[in-house]
């Protein structure tokens, strides 16, 4: 059987089914009201009996009270009372003439002896038992059908007539199941026929719509096979089984074949252009420009990480929130930057390297890139706007040039390391060897020589410590990346230079984001490049004290520490060459403290800046270092707490 005769073929049966469900329901809901309403009927007939043999007690004990005040006595009079009295048998015996469902009826004592009744035989006799009517309301149809189509019975609706809060008559209907068989039996064979009918209706008229809505599924079809041989991603082997398949009688089966196959093509171009967009996305991460694309409408479809250093509105909240708006709803008109961008885009031409000036003083260029729709006419497919910071460029430039100055001198100390190393070591050995020579009674003789030669070992002593150290500072580093919170790791270099802050009077604040700042790094590595930062700032503060400031945050894809003095800060003309190998302002420094902390800043991927004051009246005097670390797998907050600490470690080695 083809899928869409059994489609069909389910679709009507599943109609057939419901409508069937719903005219038991209909049937049932008809049966309630017809024995309800014979409840109702027979309640009211024996309401009538109950009435009439309450009129005929009344009367006949006035005309023939009791000879006694005994039961006995009285159940005599009320028993000739109700045989005598005419109206009473005259009623009784209509409603089983006239009524259709009524057998008999009947006036019994309170023992059950029939006292009088349609039924001559029943007189005098007790009454036998009977199940009530009304119990037919309270239960299903399955019952009432059992009840009244089963086995033949008399239902009894009865009456009870009270003297001193005791039941004393009873008046009783008796209704005959038969009888209300042959009362319902029309109506419900009606109703069951209609409902049978209505039911094959409804399924043929379920079987023609289903077959009319599948219709359309030849012409899916037909435009389905069509984009599928069209896909350049179909193979020799597809097409064939493409053919093969349009060649079925099932349409349902080929609607269903073809779509499997687009579903294939779709996702695994989607699976390429995931992986392209990925690797977009982390080039446009990495960029200090701002990139971004705009559709025709100039609609921002992509947008790059770096504009939002550019924007000082509140649009700037985040790249992800700039995708999908309009031009307009990013770039202010009232900002200098938005009014630049705005008229180059009314313009509608190339835009080369604009010079803008913004707000802050930062200098920023902007280029416009019109791409073309590549159909001959003209038309404007979209447009790539960028943005560049010329200071982040030349900040660029300046740590691209530290870096190639670092390299080389790793290169020359490599290999001085190694030339001076060597005749160090032999004269240290001659040395020896002299100093073994000299006899003891020689000694006042040469005790100046004496002298000169433990000065020239001392001098060799030192200068294969700073060997050692230029050896050391050009060896490779073996890092040992893990991911670390970048406040814990600060953490760590401030309880450790507590003590040596406390004692020079040196207090340290830290502000820090309340969410983890998770970085790639080298723990140790980075603590030593904090470490010597804290100390680099700890000996530039006078002799009085001072404060140092280590403010943590997170912009966009970059950790960022920050580490302040106000101490008697850096001269311009000495800040190009801090960085630089054994170059210091200190009189005890060694100058390679910075030199490796920007080393090992470089080794991690990050960056670092200094600005400082040097002007001795100038409230901002002071240092600031910043660094930036790429962002690892954790997230940073808004909210900071900032905690006043003492921070140092005494005895520990100038760096700078």
């Amino acid at each position: 059987m083809r899928l869409k005769t059994k489609l069909e073929v389910a679709a009507s049966a599943l109609t057939f089914a419901l409508v069937l469900l719903l005219s038991v329901l209909f049937v049932s809901e008809l049966m309630r009201q017809r024995v309800e309403q014979t409840v109702k009927a027979n309640d009211m007939l024996a309401h009538q009996v109950y009435l009439m043999t309450r009129r005929a007690v009344e009367t006949g004990l006035r005309a023939s009270p009791p000879v006694d005040r005994s039961d006995e006595a009285l159940h005599k009079a009320v028993t000739d009372a109700l045989r005598r009295d005419q109206p009473l048998t005259d009623v009784m015996n209509t409603i089983v003439r006239y009524s259709e469902t009524v057998q008999d009826v009947s006036v019994t004592d309170a023992h059950g002896m029939t006292l009088v009744s349609t039924d001559p035989d029943a007189i005098n006799q007790p009454a036998t038992f009977r199940f009530g009517l009304k119990s037919l309301q309270g239960g299903g149809m399955e019952r009432q059908i059992r009840v009244v189509f089963g086995k033949p019975r008399v239902l009894d609706t009865s009456q009870a007539l009270d003297r001193n809060g005791m039941p004393f008559l009873v008046a009783h209907v008796g209704v005959r199941s038969t009888f209300l068989k042959n009362s319902y039996e029309p109506w419900l064979r009606d109703a069951l026929w209609f409902a049978l009918a209505a039911a094959l209706a409804a399924m043929l008229s379920a079987g023609v719509l289903a077959n009319v809505a599948l219709r359309p599924l030849e012409a899916i079809s037909a435009r389905l096979d069509i984009l599928t041989r069209a896909s350049g991603e179909l193979g020799t082997d597809s097409s064939a089984q493409l053919l093969a398949g349009g060649t079925g009688s099932d349409t349902v089966i080929r609607v269903t074949k073809s779509i499997d196959r687009l579903g294939e093509q779709m996702r695994t171009q989607e699976a390429g252009y995931t992986a392209l967009q990925a690797n977009l996305n982390q080039m446009l991460d990495t960029l200090r420009d701002g990139v971004m694309l705009f559709t025709a409408d100039r609609r921002a479809v992509m947008v790059s990480d770096a504009v939002a250093y550019f924007l000082t509105t509140p649009v700037s909240e985040g790249h992800e929130e700039m995708v999908g708006k309009q031009l307009e709803e990013i770039f202010a008109p009232e900002t200098a930057l938005g009014a630049a961008v705005l008229e180059a885009f009314a313009e509608g031409g190339q835009v080369s390297a604009q010079g803008v000036t913004l707000e802050d003083g930062r200098q920023v260029q902007i280029s416009l890139d019109r791409i073309d729709d590549g159909l001959g006419g003209g038309g404007n497919m979209g447009t790539l706007l960028t943005l560049r910071d010329m200071e982040s460029a030349a900040q660029l430039g300046q740590e691209l040039e530290v870096a190639r100055r670092l390299a080389a001198i790793g290169k020359l100390t490599s290999g001085v390391g190694h030339e001076v190393k060597n005749p160090i070591n032999a004269m240290v050995v001659h040395l020896e060897l002299l100093r073994g020579k000299l006899v003891p009674g020689g000694r006042e003789a040469l005790a100046g020589a004496q002298r000169h030669v433990d000065i020239l070992a001392g001098e060799m002593q030192r200068l294969d410590r700073v060997v050692q150290t230029l050896a050391d500072f050009s060896r490779p580093m073996e890092l040992h990346l893990r991911e670390h919170d970048l406040r814990q790791v600060v953490g760590v270099v401030i309880e450790l230079t507590a003590a040596e802050m406390e004692e020079r009077a040196v207090g340290v604040t830290v502000e820090a984001p309340q969410e983890p700042m998770m970085v790639r790094a080298d723990a140790e590595l980075m603590q030593q490049a904090v470490l010597n930062l804290l100390l680099n700032g700890m000996q530039a503060m006078p002799a009085g004290g001072g404060a140092i400031h280590v403010r943590m945050r997170r912009e966009h894809q970059f950790a960022v520490v920050e580490v302040a003095d106000d101490g008697e800060g850096i001269p311009a003309d000495l800040l190009p060459r801090i960085f630089e190998l054994y170059f210091t302002t200190k009189p005890k420094g060694s100058g390679i403290g910075l030199a490796m902390t920007y080393r090992i800043l470089q080794l991690h991927g990050g960056a670092m800046e200094v600005r400082s004051n040097a002007e001795p009246n100038s409230p901002e005097r002071g240092t600031v270092f910043t660094f930036r670390l790429p962002i690892g797998a954790g997230v940073g907050g808004e909210g900071r707490k900032v905690v006043a600490v003492g921070a140092s470690h005494k005895g520990l080695e100038e760096r700078v």
